[in-house]
């Protein structure tokens, strides 16, 4: 009983992450349904960031990846007008960052 409650939660998390980053892509001129493609959606939140695509590339190098996630997610909290706290939210507690982002009254000014 425990783990299908469990296992709810987890899907209610993964379901309102997904769907913040859809609006969050629709806000930023990107399609939504790139939220959903694993890889691609990496190519699209750089592209939000303003990075040059081929930094997904660099997101295969273990430890290099870390430093540059961070920067993309700090260039596209920037990008929505956010700063410091909102890259920490959106490491840390991206189930309420994504959805803050994409139904919140922010807008895309990359």
């Amino acid at each position: 009983m425990g783990g299908c409650l469990a296992g709810l939660v987890w899907l209610a998390v993964v379901v309102g992450v997904v769907a913040g980053c859809w609006k969050m892509f629709e806000k930023a001129g990107q399609p939504g349904w790139a939220a959903l493609i694993p890889i691609y959606n990496l190519v699209v939140l750089c592209r939000i960031a303003g990075k040059p695509e081929w930094w997904c590339l660099l997101m295969l190098i273990p430890l290099v990846n870390l430093v540059v996630g961070i920067i993309v997610i700090h260039n596209v909290a920037k990008n929505f007008g956010f700063g410091v706290g909102m890259t920490l939210l959106l490491i840390f507690l991206p189930f309420v960052g994504y959805p803050m982002l994409g139904f919140g009254d922010c807008q895309y000014q990359g």
